[in-house]
């Protein structure tokens, strides 16, 4: 996401602190695999879409019962981008047993970047190409090809 770390840099909400935003936080709830594919789609840059990352986190959920295991390697991911500290083994254990709060959480943190989660990697490109500023995490649209 961002290539300069701060070394400070910390989330900017904490982990259960879901209801300073009710909407994401009813959304998690009742249908975390939303939550999940938007997430996804931000932190891959666009690369995956939101709608198959949540049918993939739902497919691990319904036959494995650990969709948490695929959500937190997406937590690894967007705290090494966002420079956070911590590890892999405790983005896993905060998945295990916080699931919902977790996905609230980075949710929450995409959302104070400036992010429009409703409008997925592409709609945030192209407010960005608009002039509406993203934060630190903003896309960079690449050219065409050349010779």
């Amino acid at each position: 996401m961002s290539d300069h770390h701060n070394k400070a840099a910390r989330w900017s909400t904490g982990l259960f602190d879901c209801f300073s935003d009710c909407k994401s936080c009813c959304i998690t709830c009742w249908c975390p695999c939303v939550t999940f594919g938007r997430v996804a789609e931000i932190v891959d840059k666009g690369s995956t879409s939101c709608g198959a990352s949540g049918a993939l986190y739902t497919l691990i959920t319904i036959l494995t019962g650990f969709g948490c295991l695929y959500s937190c390697c997406y937590r690894s991911k967007m705290r090494a981008q966002l420079g956070f500290k911590g590890n892999s083994c405790t983005d896993c254990l905060v998945h295990s047993f916080c699931e919902g709060c977790a996905l609230c959480q980075m949710y929450r943190e995409l959302q104070n970047r400036g992010y429009n989660m409703e409008l997925g990697w592409q709609g945030n490109v192209e407010e960005k190409n608009r002039g509406m500023g993203m934060g630190p995490i903003a896309p960079t649209v690449e050219g065409g090809m050349t010779r």
